[in-house]
This record gives C-alpha cells, structure tokens and sequence, in this order.
C-alpha cells in the first residue's frame, strides 16, 4: 500500500508542474496578472492563480487515496467541500477583487464545514495528561483554521516562501508521522499535497514565473489547518509538530499583527511589515530571503519537531522553546515595526 502512495505523490508532482504552465499560459492569455504598486514587493507583472494547479491535484490525489481505502470519507468532505469553498472564492477575488466581508464568511463557513466533518473537538497532550477541549474546542478549531488560511496569504509576499514553507511542513509533518510508526492515511495525504505543491513550487521558485494568487494561498492554509485538526484525533502531540514545523509563518504573522495593534495601526490595510519583507528590503533579494526560511527550517525547526515526535510528553516544552528565538528572530527584523515604501527589491 505504501508503494501506491509513494506512487501517486510523484504523479502529483509531475501533474501539478504540468498543470501549473499550463494555467500560466492561460493567466497571460487572458491578463490574470498581478502589477506592482506601491505595497509590493516585486517590481515586475507576473501572471497569478498558479495555486488552480495545487488544488486541483491535490484534490485528485485525495480522491485517488480514498478509492485506495487510505483516506477516511469524513477527511476527504472536509478537505473538498471546503476547500473547494476556499479555492473558488480566492479565484474569484483574484480575477474580480471580492470583498473581504464575504470572503471571511465564506472562510467560516469552509472551517465550520470541516470541524464537522472531522467530527471531533481539539484534543492535545500537555505533559502527561490528555487535554479535550470540549465544545470549546470545536470553535477554537474553527477559528484557528480561519487564522491559519490567512495568514498563508499574509505571508505569500515573495517569491517562493509560502509554496516552500508548505511543502517543508507537508513533508516535515510525514517524516515525524513515519519514525513514530502511526497515523498513516495522514501522512498519506500529507505527502500527495507536499507533491503538489512542490510541482507549483517548481514555477515559483525566484525568479518567479507565477504567482500562487489567493486561490492558491488561501487553499493550502485550509489544508494545513485542517490536517492539524485531523491529526489531534489521533496523536494528541501532533498539535505541538504542526506549530513547530510552520514556525516560521506562524510567528512571523502573529508578532506582525500583535506589534501592528499595539502600535496603533490599521491591521486591516495592506502593508509590507512582516519580517520577511523587511529582510527582503534589508538583503535586496527574494531567493536569500526564501533560502534563509527554509536553512531554518531545516536545521532548527525540523530537528525540534522530530524530537517533540519522539518525546509527545514533552512537546509543549519543545515547541515554547523553538518559537522563543523565532520571537526574538522576528522583533529584531522588524515585524509590524510601520515600513518605509521604497523600491521593490529584485527576485
């Protein structure tokens, strides 16, 4: 069974790599371009909705695992009803510009959906004792789902971070699943959609050829959410590996917003404070940036996950201590210090 897996992540990988030129020839076709403005921080037009191929395939993958008998029907509803939802209103608002008021409440909805399909509360280990959060946890689910579709799309600002930061997570959260010895149908998934998306991240790799747009962003943050809430039905320390693989996103916009409503500033206005596009402005490049993410990931974030993987008693511990020099790491660059707009910086 674990050969068929192997098997369909490749064909995942080729597909979306396919399918992903293919999109780009039609966003140029038919303009779906992304111009710079003065919020940006690229300084040329670059065709967008690559993340079409993304959900596409990975959609296909899951489909094909659940004929397999590998994936559960109540993760695959969840992961194609409201992904679907999630992709299609991200299409739309990158080809028209939809409000932000609807896009929250189809956001919702598409969380909702998925806490119901999963079908149970949050549940997670801290130290020893096993942590159900009640019906509490259904709506800490849900609007943790919502915050990590955003903040996806909040970090989506340069070449091939968040297509790279998903495929490490994806991976990283298969390669801590497989040296525990469990939950295997999710690590299934997780490696199909880690496919998928490195068959995008080939095209979107600085310089980028095309942009994911919010119909891919905002998937793959869907994708993530729920596969954490899935994966706390079955290891109640999969929460602490989840937070630890995505680390870097995860502190980066949360320090960013934080220090923003501090500060005083409209955190619903589009901006260029995170501390990976003050590091862009610093190091004037797109790939050094994106290179420095995943140096961290893989040498810091990686090794923390698998050890939280092989002690789950203690993966409150190790996960407090990871995120304390990525905290730091963050105010240092800057993370909702208010920008100086200046030149977009080259890929």
């Amino acid at each position: 069974m674990k050969s068929e897996v192997i098997l369909i992540a490749v064909a995942a990988l080729i597909a979306s790599a396919l399918l992903t030129g293919a999109v780009r020839r039609l966003a140029l076709r038919h303009g779906i371009l992304d111009v710079p403005n003065e919020r940006s921080s690229h300084d040329r037009v670059v065709p967008r909705g690559g993340g079409v191929a993304v959900f596409l395939i990975a959609s296909i993958a899951y489909i094909v695992l659940a004929v397999y008998g590998i994936v559960s029907r109540e993760l695959l509803l969840a992961l194609l009803g409201g992904g679907t939802a999630v992709a299609a209103i991200g299409l739309l608002d990158d080809r028209y510009r939809v409000p932000a008021s609807l896009r929250l409440v189809v956001h919702f909805a598409a969380a909702v959906w998925a806490v119901v399909c999963v079908g149970e509360p949050l549940m997670v280990r801290v130290g020893s004792q096993l942590v159900t959060l009640s019906w509490v946890g259904y709506a800490v689910a849900a609007i943790a789902i919502v915050w990590v579709l955003n903040l996806f799309n909040f970090m989506d600002g340069i070449d091939g971070i968040a297509a790279s930061e998903t495929v490490f997570v994806a991976f990283g959260v298969t390669a801590s699943f497989v040296l525990t010895g469990i939950t295997f149908p999710l690590y299934a998934v997780c490696l199909a959609f880690g496919a998928a998306c490195l068959g995008f991240l080939l095209w979107n790799w600085p310089p980028a050829k095309i942009f994911m747009g919010d119909v891919g962003s905002g998937y793959m943050g869907y994708v993530v959410g729920v596969l954490t809430l899935a994966a706390t039905r079955v290891n109640p320390s999969a929460l602490w590996i989840w937070l630890i693989l995505g680390g870097v996103f995860f502190v980066d916009a949360t320090v960013t917003l934080l220090r923003r409503l501090l500060t005083g500033q409209k955190v619903y206005q589009a901006h260029r404070s995170h501390a990976y596009q003050h590091l862009v402005r610093w190091c004037g490049s797109h790939r050094r940036v994106t290179l420095g993410v995943i140096a961290v990931n893989i040498l810091w974030l990686l090794p923390c996950a698998l050890l939280a993987a092989r002690y789950p008693e203690r993966g409150l511990v190790i996960a407090i201590v990871t995120w304390v020099p990525l905290v730091i790491g963050a105010i240092a660059a800057g993370a909702g210090r208010r920008e100086r707009l200046s030149t977009p910086a080259p890929c």
